[in-house]
């Protein structure tokens, strides 16, 4: 078979996500399989270009995973003709120069979320890539989860008849740094470089959510829970940025979700992140992999007694959703969209625009936070 190149510039491989989803576990997964089949039967094969700060760093990556191409100087990448790609995951303070950057340079730009700081931020990004006709697209990974895969396919067959509520649990205790090592970079607990929970987690609810019914108001309350934590360097420094939001929103339909997201809590769950969707004739609970469903006609009868122990094993009352397919890595399989929408003009749905949705529900939710009141979520158009 005939193999196409494609040279992809990687902003931010260094970090935890750009290096561990985005290039080991999508760019380099697909280099393992031979490339990406087109529709012509080509095999697109990614030449990721890898560009980042340290230049210790990039070296080893790169010697690592057997990789030539790197630079610290994005210039110098965007440059390169063979280059057809920007991603970029670097920290949000610094993304939006970078984009622009990209785009003035004629690269279709593949990006992590939040798109931008704020609405007319990303609104203007996405307006200024319509503009050049490039293509672009935004890290919408939760959607590819095999758990909310099968929750669509529920939706999607009708199984819930008209859904009611949707009650979501997101998070984990992220260590301060002191006595262990955090599990995240300290920039996400300072506002000023562009983190909190609210603005990081926000986006992602808005099309989970906006899968089952669109989004039309939002409720929030955020906490700053630890206010001091210590850095990569060892350094203590002020936590200025909310490690906790407590959110209410309202759908179309009448659907009523809360959702829980905390960087401050001990999971007692069987997963990381789980939504529970309730409706007339059935409910479920998804996760990162799993799906439980009861149905109306196998729900069972509980009774209010506080005085008795509990007789009944709720959890075995629910019945698993079987996989009924081979599901792949979420960030791969949104890669392999991107790379098809790029290299064939396949359709791919997330672009600038759904990724301004989210950063809008994020600055709402920041707003309703600050004054204390309901805010409601006005379409945004093109």
């Amino acid at each position: 078979m005939a193999r196409k190149s494609i040279g992809i510039v990687m902003n931010g491989v260094t970090g935890r996500m750009g290096y561990r989803q985005h290039l080991l576990r999508s760019i380099l997964a697909i280099r393992e399989q031979g490339g990406l089949r087109l529709a012509d039967g080509t095999d697109l094969w990614p030449e990721p270009v890898l560009v980042g700060r340290s230049e210790a760093k990039l070296r080893d990556l790169a010697a690592r995973h057997g990789l030539d191409a790197w630079t610290t100087d994005l210039d110098e990448a965007l440059a390169r003709p063979d280059a057809e790609i920007y991603f970029d995951a670097q920290v949000t303070s610094a993304r939006v120069e970078a984009i622009r950057k990209a785009v003035a340079a004629g690269k279709h730009v593949y990006t992590e979320k939040p798109l931008a700081d704020d609405l007319d931020g990303a609104l203007a990004l996405a307006r200024l890539a319509d503009e050049s006709g490039i293509k672009h697209g935004v890290v919408q990974d939760k959607l590819f989860l095999p758990g909310l895969l099968k929750l669509k396919r529920l939706i999607d067959g009708g199984f819930f008849g008209r859904i009611l509520s949707v009650r979501g649990e997101f998070g984990y205790w992220v260590f301060e740094g002191d006595w262990q090592e955090a599990q995240r970079p300290s920039w996400n607990y300072r506002a000023e470089d562009g983190g909190g929970i609210i603005l990081d987690m926000f986006c992602h609810w808005r099309y989970v959510l906006d899968a089952i019914a669109q989004v039309r108001s939002v409720q929030a309350l955020g906490a700053t829970h630890v206010p001091e934590r210590v850095d990569e360097d060892g350094k203590p420094y002020e936590a200025t940025a909310d490690d906790a939001a407590y959110g209410i929103f309202e759908l179309d339909g009448g659907i009523v979700a809360q959702i829980n997201s905390s960087w401050t809590t001990r999971v007692f769950r069987d997963e990381l992140v789980e939504f529970q969707v309730d409706g007339t004739e059935g409910s479920a609970v998804a996760g990162l992999r799993r799906c439980r469903v009861q149905h109306r006609s196998m729900t069972p009868k509980p009774v209010w007694n506080p005085d008795l122990p509990a007789t009944e094993d709720f959890r075995a009352q629910w019945q698993e959703i079987p996989d009924n397919t081979v599901f792949d890595n979420g960030f791969k399989a949104q890669w392999e969209m991107f790379l098809r929408h790029v290299a064939e003009d396949a359709p791919f749905e997330w672009d600038f625009y759904a990724g301004a949705r989210g950063v809008q529900l994020a600055e709402l939710g920041l707003q309703a936070w600050r004054e204390g009141r309901r805010i409601e979520v006005p379409e945004l158009h093109r």
